[in-house]
C-alpha cells in the first residue's frame, strides 16, 4: 500500500487532455489530467465521470447549461449526457472513473488516449 502525491504527480507533466492513471479500485481508475482549452463535444454510453478541480477552474458545459467547477469541487457527469469541459487557464483535474472509460467517450479523435501512462 503506497500513498500517492497529487500534487508531486501532477508536477511530472505539462501537457493537456492526456490523462495518467495514478491508482485503481473496484473497477474504476484514478486519473490526474491538465486541462486547457477547450475539449470535444462527446458521451460516455456506459460509464459515469466524476471531476475533482484540485487547481483552477473550469466549465462543463452540456447542451442546455453551463456548469463552472472551482477548486476543491466536483462534478459528477451521469452516463449517456454530452458534455464538453473548457478552460480559459490551466486547471487541474482528478477524474474518478471506470476503467473502461476513454476520455473523448463515443468520439474519436486526435484527443483520444486508448492506452493511459501510469505515473
Amino acid at each position: 500500500m503506497n500513498k500517492v502525491n497529487v500534487l508531486e504527480k501532477l508536477s511530472l507533466f505539462d501537457d493537456h487532455w492526456d490523462p495518467r492513471v495514478v491508482g485503481e479500485l473496484n473497477g474504476q481508475q484514478v486519473k490526474l489530467v491538465k486541462f486547457l482549452g477547450e475539449f470535444v463535444w462527446h458521451l460516455h454510453k456506459n460509464e459515469d465521470e466524476l471531476f475533482y478541480v484540485i487547481k483552477g477552474k473550469f466549465k462543463m458545459h452540456f447542451r442546455n447549461s453551463v456548469v463552472e467547477v472551482c477548486e476543491n469541487e466536483f462534478l459528477i457527469v451521469p452516463r449517456g449526457v454530452e458534455h464538453r469541459s473548457y478552460a480559459e487557464e490551466e486547471v487541474w483535474v482528478m477524474v474518478f472513473e471506470p476503467k473502461t472509460a476513454v476520455n473523448t467517450g463515443n468520439v474519436t479523435n486526435e484527443l483520444t488516449r486508448n492506452i493511459l501512462e501510469k505515473l
